[in-house]
């Protein structure tokens, strides 16, 4: 039997459920913004048959569901035709909430690596402060992130950097949890061997649980990286900003412009697959740089 293809393995059924979201979402374009076609048909005093409405409901200036290709659009005009320092680029915009989460990523991510190391190699630290680390993920952003801000606002800190708290928040908590699995998923034997070799606690540390957590530490950066966009972009709403994808949101909320609001979210998942895909890329790097074959 002949081996399928890498098409047929992997860019075939991608294709496939990419054209059957658009149809679904070509169809509730229709569903949804076909009311307001026949209010205004109504409001005329004439009557509208659906192949009427139906071209109507893929081109409404402030529709309820923007058609694909609208969007697209949107996209297209908002990062290629306009320049990057443009206040109407969604380059300029998702440029300074990058900068707000990849800030919070790397404070969030050096946190996460030292509180893991403190509740592994502490007994006291494991018992009295994991449970809090594990509590405080129960508040909800969008309850703090305001704390947040007029905390740090109050005392003259503001811009870039309670953003970058807020995503600090989110980000250290899957890295703590993933790092702690990590420490601790040498085996006991292994870690017997090493007292039999003499080693020290540090040597146990940078010899064995070390490279024993890499596997765990990128995939909780994964997760970290992309809540950290998450972060970023909560952090922009009650602040009222006026630069950053959370500020697109807002303008476009406000006004109604729901094709400016469906092209920000877009360039959000984006931009946060892009990052994931990076810290992927840097996790072959170094599973490579150690012999491990990823």
């Amino acid at each position: 039997m002949e081996k399928p293809s890498v098409f047929q393995e992997r860019v075939l059924p991608v294709l496939t459920i990419l054209f059957a979201l658009l149809v679904i979402w070509y169809v509730a374009v229709v569903f949804l913004n076909a009311p307001f076609e026949r209010d205004t048909a109504g409001r005329a005093g004439t009557t509208i048959t659906f192949s009427e409405i139906l071209p109507k409901t893929m081109f409404q200036q402030r529709p309820v569901l923007p058609a694909p290709h609208q969007v697209i659009a949107e996209i297209w005009d908002t990062t290629v035709n306009k320049a990057v320092t443009s206040k109407r680029s969604l380059v300029y915009h998702a440029w300074i909430t990058l900068s707000a989460t990849l800030l919070g990523f790397i404070m969030g991510g050096v946190l996460g690596i030292l509180l893991a190391v403190g509740i592994v190699h502490n007994r006291a630290m494991d018992r009295s402060f994991m449970p809090w680390v594990i509590a405080s993920q129960t508040i909800p952003i969008l309850a703090i992130a305001p704390m947040i801000i007029v905390v740090l606002n109050a005392i003259g800190i503001s811009g870039l950097l309670p953003k970058a708290l807020i995503s600090t928040y989110l980000s250290f908590f899957p890295v703590v949890v993933g790092m702690v699995k990590g420490l601790r998923s040498p085996e006991q034997i292994q870690l017997d061997l090493m007292h039999t070799y003499h080693a020290s606690k540090a040597q146990t540390f940078w010899k064995l649980r070390w490279p024993a957590s890499m596997p765990y530490l990128f995939a909780s950066l994964k997760v970290a990286v992309a809540i950290s966009l998450v972060g970023a972009i909560v952090g922009e709403l009650p602040t009222g900003a006026v630069a950053g994808l959370g500020a697109r949101l807002l303008a476009g909320s406000y006004y109604g412009q729901t094709v400016q609001i469906w092209s920000a979210l877009f360039m959000a998942a984006a931009l946060a697959a892009t990052l994931v895909m990076v810290v992927g890329l840097a996790h072959t790097a170094v599973l490579k740089r150690m012999g491990i074959k990823p």
